[in-house]
């Protein structure tokens, strides 16, 4: 069974990078606009890893993390910041993020290097 990551962003071309790149690499992939979204989601599964982006309406980023961190049941899930360059990682939400990910540089390349360390995969074996 594949590993399974929700992406937060209200950005559709954010969303659509995202979920393109981890179902590309094998992935499953859910997605929603905001956190409350997100929550609603949670109902109903639990991922392997939430990417999520800091500013949203209705619930953003940091309210997100900070709800997930205080219930049992997400509190263990590794999370990853999509943030924008300009927009820090604040005290607060910084010892909850796993890794962070700025949308204004290559975001390809900052996702392989996220899955590298928080999503290890097992060597493929030798092809028959």
């Amino acid at each position: 069974m594949p590993q399974v990551v929700l992406v937060v962003d209200d950005s559709m071309l954010i969303r659509h990078t995202v979920c393109r790149f981890l179902e590309d690499r094998g992935f499953g992939v859910e997605s929603a606009t905001n956190g409350v979204e997100a929550l609603e989601m949670l109902k109903s599964f639990v991922p392997d890893v939430i990417i999520t982006d800091l500013q949203m309406p209705k619930m953003d980023g940091h309210q997100l993390i900070e709800v997930l961190k205080s219930h049992p049941e997400t509190a263990s899930i590794p999370i990853v910041v999509l943030a924008g360059k300009l927009q820090p990682v604040d005290a607060k939400t910084a010892p909850y993020a796993g890794h962070v990910i700025y949308k204004d540089i290559d975001i390809e390349a900052q996702l392989q290097r996220m899955l590298e360390i928080i999503l290890p995969q097992p060597s493929a074996g030798a092809e028959s």
